[in-house]
Parts: C-alpha cells; sequence; structure tokens
C-alpha cells in the first residue's frame, strides 16, 4: 500500500475569516474607520474587507446576523493536490461537509468542521488583489498603499476558538491539516486548556481555548497584526477617542511574546490588535513549550494580571442561567 502523504505544509496559511454581528452599522464603522480595512465587496448582508497588506482579495467577511460570533474561517492550501489530500483526510474522520462553488476572490472551496463544531473551508485557487489607482502602493512589493487614517492593520493574524475541549481539537488540526503546537497551557489535573498552532514559521494561526460553558463553535478573538508596538499604544489612543471597549492592555504575552491590546467591536466580538512580527519559529524539531498553571497565574509577562472576562467573554454569548439549568 502506499504511504500516507504527511500533512505537514500542506496548508500555506490562515485565509480570512468570516465574522457575524448584531449591528453591522457599527461594526462596518469600526473596521474601517477604526481600524482602518477597505471595502472590497458587498453580497447581501455580507461586506468584504480587506488590510493593506493581506495579498489575496479579502481578509474578513463582516455579516449581519441575529447575533455575534465566527461563521467561517478559510485556510489556503499549498497547491491544488494538497487541497485534495486534506480533504480525503477530513472526509476520514467524517468532518467533511461538501464543496461550494468559490466567491470573491477565491475558486472552489471545501468545508468542514472541527471537532468542536468550528466551520472551516479549505481553498487553492486565489485571486491576488490588485490595487486601484486610488491605492496603489509605491512599493510594488506591497498589495495596497497604507490607510492614511485609523489604526492602519497590516493583515489578519490569527484566530482563537473557544472550544469544550481543546485537546481533541489540537489533535484534528496536528494529525488532519498538518499544524503544529508552538505552545501550551496543561491544568494541574493534566487536562490542556489552551494550545496554539502554526502551519509556517509564524508562530501561531489558530489558538484553541477551552470554554468555561462547556458550550461549542464559539469564538474567543480575532486578531490583526500592526507593524510596530508603538502602533498598538497608538492604536489604545485612537480606541480611546472613539469610545471603543478597550477590555485589557496593552501589555506583552508571556506566552508568544506578543504585545497586545484588546477591545471589543461594536457587535460584541473581541478583537485582538497585536504585534507578534518579531518572533519566528525556524526550528524544524520545535519542541511545545507548556506553561503550568502555577506559571500562568503569574500573569502577562511583565506582571499584568489576566482580568476576569478574558476567560469568561466570548461570542455568541451563552446564557449562563440557562446553562445552570440544564
Amino acid at each position: 500500500m502506499p504511504a500516507t502523504p504527511s500533512p505537514l505544509h500542506e496548508i500555506a496559511h490562515l485565509g480570512h475569516a468570516e465574522l457575524l454581528t448584531p449591528d453591522l452599522d457599527a461594526s462596518l464603522h469600526f473596521f474601517t474607520e477604526i481600524l482602518g480595512l477597505r471595502i472590497c465587496g458587498r453580497v447581501g448582508d455580507s461586506v468584504y474587507l480587506r488590510t493593506f497588506d493581506d495579498y489575496e482579495h479579502h481578509s474578513l467577511i463582516l455579516t449581519g446576523h441575529e447575533t455575534s460570533g465566527i461563521r467561517r474561517t478559510a485556510l489556503r492550501t499549498w497547491s491544488a493536490d494538497a487541497l485534495k489530500r486534506r480533504v480525503a483526510a477530513i472526509e476520514a474522520r467524517g468532518l467533511g461537509a461538501g464543496w461550494q462553488d468559490g466567491g470573491f476572490g477565491v475558486g472552489p472551496s471545501y468545508l468542514f468542521r472541527d471537532p468542536d463544531g468550528h466551520e472551516f473551508e479549505l481553498y487553492w485557487d486565489s485571486e491576488h488583489y490588485q490595487a486601484p489607482p486610488a491605492t496603489r502602493p509605491a512599493l510594488k512589493n506591497q498589495a495596497e498603499a497604507k490607510p492614511a487614517h485609523g489604526i492602519g492593520v497590516r493583515r489578519l493574524d490569527h484566530v482563537n476558538f473557544l472550544a469544550a475541549e481543546v485537546s481533541t481539537n489540537g489533535t484534528f488540526q496536528r494529525d488532519v491539516l498538518g499544524a503544529r503546537t508552538s505552545e501550551q497551557i496543561r491544568m494541574d489535573d493534566g487536562r490542556i486548556s489552551a494550545q496554539w498552532h502554526h502551519f509556517g514559521n509564524k508562530s501561531y494561526d489558530l489558538v484553541y481555548t477551552e470554554d468555561w460553558t462547556g458550550s461549542h463553535g464559539r469564538l474567543h478573538h480575532i486578531a490583526f497584526a500592526t507593524d510596530t508596538r508603538e502602533e498598538i499604544l497608538r492604536a489604545a489612543d485612537i480606541c480611546l477617542d472613539a469610545g471603543v471597549f478597550i477590555e485589557t492592555g496593552p501589555h506583552k504575552h508571556a506566552i508568544q511574546q506578543t504585545f497586545f491590546l484588546y477591545v471589543y467591536e461594536p457587535g460584541g466580538n473581541r478583537i485582538e490588535l497585536c504585534n507578534p512580527v518579531s518572533r519566528l519559529l525556524l526550528a524544524p524539531d520545535w519542541e511545545t513549550v507548556t506553561w503550568t498553571a502555577a506559571e500562568r497565574a503569574k500573569g502577562q509577562a511583565w506582571g499584568l494580571r489576566t482580568i476576569e472576562s478574558f476567560h469568561t467573554h466570548g461570542t455568541p454569548p451563552v446564557d449562563v442561567a440557562d446553562l445552570a439549568i440544564h
């Protein structure tokens, strides 16, 4: 029998995410006027947005909905053959949902779910964005000119999911999609409460964090990268002046050493502004860094305590009283 192909290096990177909001107009204002994303398409209640240096057509789909949360996360494969191989592996696990025709900027994509129920799509064919004259960059190796207003985030950086059981989803990401686990948290009882996974040299693309409610398919946050730490500080001032709720930061994480600011967009979803670009994992034999509960209790890198809402807020919101009844 032929050897089963290795899943390593078959996923190229995080492509885009679709975020749900119960207040489309207010959320759209946040992403365009505060973060500086540009509109590149509309279909019904969905608006397609892009950061200035993502090479693909769009970075985010913002969709009006009855509640908040994440609908879908898209991953681009390294090749058409890699796409076929990963689809076969997903179907062997019984988690596939089938093919769909391409939409804005992407060709046919394959829908599936992780063990927790989060929806994903895999695709290969992708449109490389061509900026119109008004936003054409001076430097030909940049996708689009940096916006002159707002924070001006450079790219969609990562997605952090909430999950009822972290380790099951980590096993799926590693065995089926070829992710590697860069860091994790192990509690005193041995369970894994969070894991950070990456597909390339960037130290993390997808994160799973334990959902304290035991719910499935929820979102902790999506993150956008800035060029420098100083832009995170500037972002805090912009958010303060605009009345955007700042949850925590600016500060530096101990895990992954990311400089961060967490805010809530008007639809209720948590958004991280981060500067992780100084840290790459180049070692092909990198060993997962495991943090203990006692180490995490010390707080973030410079001593800031992790605030309670970071462990309790997720989208869509959950009726805690209803959970207690059932």
